[in-house]
């Protein structure tokens, strides 16, 4: 099962060839006073985890154990964690104080199985170009990063605005692939059982 509502989460599990049970884990979001956000992440993760292992549902796919699988991930830029922005005003900001500089996206894994619980933090390096007021005007206009965490999107036309990445590209897009299936094999799944499909 995924705990998590992210479409996004969801498609990169599509290219192992899964399709896992949605079932979003609704669980407080809200910081502890300083709280970091490595902490924060994996907290969220394992809660959102935990709260969906309790509920009943159907398997991700190991026998009649269930697996939940939950992320969470945040954009961090000088220690402070960059939410998704309220509107267009507020997403310039983010991109302007992005610009010619380097950030940090943390994700939170958890896996629950068996009554058990693994965490794992992933962190990823992303530089950002030095952009002109031409390009934050052009990708505010694709309204791309509206609902995206540092107000972009690696996956789509904000890879524009990236000089380079250091780490897993995939957990920038919401959930690092090579991580999360080394993870649920510790759990005892075997997210490569089966053949992609491919184009």
């Amino acid at each position: 099962m995924l705990a998590s509502g992210s479409p996004r989460r969801a498609q990169l599990l599509a290219r192992l060839g899964l399709s896992p049970v949605v079932r979003p884990a609704d669980v407080d979001e809200t910081p502890h006073e300083d709280e970091s956000a490595d902490a924060l992440v994996l907290r969220l993760a394992g809660a959102k985890a935990a709260a969906s292992a309790t509920r009943p549902s159907t398997t991700m796919g190991r026998g009649n154990a269930e697996v939940v699988l939950a992320a969470d991930t945040v954009v961090v830029l000088d220690g402070r964690i960059l939410g998704k922005p309220r509107d267009e005003e507020h997403a310039a900001t983010m991109l302007a104080a992005l610009s010619g500089r380097t950030h940090q996206v943390m994700t939170g894994l958890a896996v629950h199985a068996d009554g058990h619980l693994l965490t794992e933090l992933v962190t990823t390096q992303v530089a950002f170009r030095s952009l002109t007021d031409r390009e934050l005007a052009w990708y505010l206009s694709t309204g791309e990063g509206v609902d995206k965490a540092g107000g972009y999107a690696l996956q789509g036309a904000g890879a524009v605005l990236v000089e380079r990445v250091e780490g897993s590209d995939t957990n920038v897009i919401g959930l690092p692939l090579a991580q999360t299936v080394a993870l649920l094999a510790q759990a005892g799944f075997d997210a490569l059982r089966t053949t992609p499909k491919t184009r």
